[in-house]
Order: C-alpha cells, then sequence, then structure tokens
C-alpha cells in the first residue's frame, strides 16, 4: 500500500491540468492589467474608458509630476507613518496579544473570537462607526472627555478630532481592524513551537522573559516576516477605511491609495503612475523587510 501511494505522488503528469488554468485566470486578470497599466503611465489617457491619444511628451512625464506634485509628496509622507503605525500598532500589539493567548488554558477561543472579530466587519461600516465615535458634536469620545471632567460641559468644550489630530483619526480604525489578521498568523506560529523547548528553557534556569526572548521570538522569526511584509504592503494599498472616514481626502490626510482613487476618473494616465510607484515602492520594501529578517542559516544550501 506503502508503494501504491509513493506511485501516485511520483505521477505528475496530471500537475499541468489543474495548473494551467489558474496560471491563465492569473495572466487575463492579474498579469495583463498590470502591464497594461504600466503602458498607460505613458500614454495621455484623460478620462476612464477612453483610448489613449498620443505618448507623453517626455513619456516619463508622469513620474516627475509625482515628485513635484504637493499632494503626492503628502500622501508618501502619510503612508511613511503608516507604515511605521502598522509594523508597531498591529504587528507589535499582535505579538503582545499572541504571546499572553497562548499562555492561558481556559478562555483562549473566547480572546482568539474577539480579537479576530475587526476583520470580519465591512471597512466601510468600520469607517462610518469611527467617524461617529470621533463625530464633533454628540460624538462618544467627547461625551467621556466631558463625562470624566477633561472638557468643560457647561461650556460644551469639545474637540474636532478630524481637523485637529487627521491622522490619529484615521490610525485608530486601521489598526483596530487588522491587528486581529496578524495576531492569527502569529498564534498559528506559536503553536507550532514544540513544548519540549520551553520544558529544557526552565530546566536551564531560563525566566518566562529569557523563553520569550530566546527560544519564543527567533522561532516566530518567519511568522513576523511574514506579517510586517504584509503590513507593509497593506499599509500602502489602504484605501476603504480612509476613504470612508475622509471623503475626497483633506489636504493633509492624502495616503497613496486614496490619492490614486481620486485621480483614476479625471488623469488615467497619472493614476497609473501612481500605481506603479506604488508597486515598486511595495516590492523594495518587501525585499529589505526580508533581509533584514534574514539569518545566516537562510543562506545555507
Amino acid at each position: 500500500r506503502y508503494n501504491m501511494g509513493a506511485k501516485i505522488y511520483q505521477n505528475k503528469k496530471y500537475i499541468a491540468f489543474f495548473l494551467i488554468p489558474a496560471f491563465v485566470f492569473m495572466l487575463i486578470f492579474l498579469y495583463y492589467p498590470f502591464i497594461q497599466n504600466i503602458i498607460n503611465s505613458f500614454q495621455h489617457i484623460k478620462y476612464m474608458g477612453t483610448a489613449a491619444d498620443k505618448w507623453n511628451a517626455p513619456f516619463y512625464k508622469n513620474y516627475l509630476e509625482i515628485f513635484k506634485d504637493p499632494k503626492m509628496l503628502i500622501a508618501l509622507k502619510n503612508t511613511g507613518i503608516m507604515i511605521i503605525a502598522t509594523i508597531v500598532g498591529e504587528v507589535g500589539l499582535a505579538i503582545v496579544l499572541s504571546l499572553l493567548v497562548s499562555n492561558i488554558k481556559k478562555g483562549a477561543g473566547f480572546f482568539r473570537v474577539v480579537y479576530f472579530f475587526p476583520i470580519v466587519i465591512s471597512a466601510t461600516a468600520l469607517g462610518l462607526l469611527f467617524n461617529l465615535v470621533f463625530l464633533y458634536d454628540k460624538g462618544m469620545i467627547n461625551q467621556l472627555l466631558q463625562f470624566i471632567g477633561v472638557l468643560d460641559a457647561g461650556k460644551n468644550e469639545l474637540i474636532d478630532w478630524k481637523a485637529t489630530y487627521p491622522m490619529f483619526t484615521m490610525l485608530v480604525p486601521v489598526i483596530w481592524q487588522y491587528v486581529g489578521f496578524y495576531f492569527i498568523i502569529l498564534l498559528t506560529g506559536l503553536s507550532g513551537i514544540p513544548e519540549d523547548l520551553y520544558e529544557a528553557a526552565e530546566i536551564d534556569g531560563a525566566s518566562k522573559l529569557q523563553q520569550v526572548r530566546y527560544v519564543t521570538l527567533p522561532l516566530l522569526r518567519n511568522s513576523i516576516c511574514t506579517c510586517v511584509v504584509l503590513a507593509v504592503t497593506g499599509a500602502l494599498k489602504v484605501f476603504d477605511l480612509p476613504w470612508t472616514m475622509f471623503v475626497n481626502g483633506m489636504s493633509n490626510t492624502w495616503l497613496t491609495g486614496t490619492y490614486m482613487y481620486s485621480k483614476v476618473y479625471v488623469d488615467v494616465d497619472y493614476s497609473s503612475a501612481i500605481a506603479v510607484v506604488i508597486v515598486i515602492i511595495g516590492v523594495v520594501l518587501s525585499v529589505v523587510v526580508n533581509q533584514i529578517f534574514k539569518t545566516s542559516d537562510d543562506y545555507d544550501v
């Protein structure tokens, strides 16, 4: 029976039958649009659905414009802030939560559901929810601050959160939504670490913190690397939740994803160039993250 199973797995003539449909699907709906988008970035296309009437002069005109466009520079700066916030806030918090949950015996399932729950909620619904939370008049945060005395309720003192702290009001819901996603990835990585390693470390006199530092974190390196790469690329293309909270953007709240979308209906070729830049930045940062997390063992053949 064992030999029969081995022969089944050695028979590879049907592999192409299953791979070709998936490859054709990706070719049509992923690679072709991406290549066409690169071509569009060098042509003049004013409105969505219209054909290009000529090549730009010079052909790299849109890419020069990106570094002169003040709104695009704001979007790049804010996206950089978003990347740092997602790495620290989402991945960092997910590491702490996963370590805490993995060390409890009762109620672990409850916390897994609670922390993962925000990711299944529509980003549009979350954006509307946090709009109500940060609402200037009768918003939950302002009412709470008035209740505890931080704001003067008698004078109806209020804070315009979206105008005064726009990046903060944007980052909070984004971090809150996605921390559960990385929490599940890290929790899965933790479940694969053998208990024998912790028992051996405990016998050698290692404290809980030392076990985390010298056993858990090194063995979670690949999972953490995956989370950081996803966080970086996700921050570059995040769109739905910030757009819901700041429709059409504000002068200081543009992100690369929201600014690209705002230009796609009135300047297709420029929006295409922004999309290409987003991809390039994402690839470069992904390579950098992988190099940072790479150890000497990864170079062994």
